[in-house]
């Protein structure tokens, strides 16, 4: 869908249908994972550590031949995760990140995880081995670990909560379009889980929270990680951040009745913003920039989110 000749503020309501082709290629592209001590004091613990890490080892292996090796060519090695001042070079942007590390009683379900999102239709090999390096557990409270890498969202206080696995790979997929993504703006950083996978495919990641305790936790939450390239903003989402557009993508993490005008304004030519619409009944919606005053409009998926609300707090 287009609008032409429009000047802002632009309701989204106002965009109007392109042709059924280019409606359906774009339906189409988004539719289709120990203190040392003596030898003597050692020597049972070790037999008893050997052969758990050896469990550990098997279970992660039957794993592992289940997935595409696509996959695993972009997943960390147990050798590099174990390692802590390890660092994942990005060849793709040449920027250098920090390598996330698991627990190992951690890595079986982490790849559970992504060999789930590759049977729900996420394909995308970049968005793949990136939710698979996050450490989702880390963001979440420590009671809920256990649930850290089953398919659905989770609280994390202030009536805010971390999406399922598969809303945020489903999201980044749709948004970055297989394309190479300079910079990139995320309204509502939460605990900071989806701002941490983005940082991963993007030269650049801005991302506001409106809610000041919940970006507390969210710098909290990745300090450990060290990711130089996300930067954490405390404001009105609604508002974007017009000093830093325009942006290759826009993702919002919470529903509004519309998406915001300041936003549509702040998409680069060319890009996408991918957001949850509606308020009982949500679904996802894809909007393209084509022009100076041109957007195109697609229907995805139905979906739930958190509300969209204007201001700070």
């Amino acid at each position: 869908m287009t609008a032409k000749g429009h000047k802002f503020p632009l309701p989204l309501s106002s965009l109007e249908n392109k042709s059924s082709s280019r409606a359906n290629r774009s339906a189409h592209s988004v539719t289709a994972v120990a203190t040392p001590q003596t030898a003597t004091q050692n020597t049972a613990q070790h037999i008893v550590q050997n052969k758990k890490r050896q469990d550990v080892t098997r279970t992660s292996a039957s794993i592992k031949r289940n997935l595409p090796e696509s996959v695993l060519a972009h997943a960390p090695s147990t050798r590099a995760r174990s390692e802590s001042d390890a660092h994942h070079r990005d060849h793709h942007n040449g920027h250098h990140k920090k390598v996330m590390a698991l627990p190992l009683a951690l890595d079986a379900p982490r790849r559970a995880m992504v060999a789930r999102l590759i049977r729900q239709g996420v394909s995308d090999q970049r968005v793949l081995a990136a939710m698979g390096s996050v450490p989702r557990h880390q963001f979440i409270d420590s009671g809920l670990v256990a649930q850290a890498y089953v398919d659905a969202s989770l609280p994390i206080g202030y009536e805010q909560t971390i999406s399922q696995p598969y809303i945020v790979a489903r999201m980044i997929e749709i948004m970055r379009n297989g394309r190479a993504l300079k910079n990139v703006l995320e309204i509502g950083t939460g605990c900071g889980y989806q701002a941490a996978v983005l940082a991963q495919l993007c030269e650049n990641v801005y991302s506001i929270e409106r809610i000041k305790s919940l970006q507390e936790l969210a710098k909290k939450n990745l300090r450990s990680l060290r990711i130089a390239n996300l930067r954490l903003h405390y404001g009105d989402g609604m508002l974007g951040l017009p000093q830093v557009a325009p942006f290759d993508g826009i993702i919002l993490a919470a529903a509004g009745m519309q998406i915001p005008e300041a936003l549509l304004q702040q998409l680069a030519i060319g890009g996408r913003l991918i957001a949850p619409v509606g308020e009982r009944q949500q679904v996802l919606q894809l909007i393209e920039r084509t022009g100076i005053a041109e957007w195109t409009k697609a229907v995805l998926e139905e979906c739930y989110f958190v509300p969209l609300c204007p201001g700070i707090i």
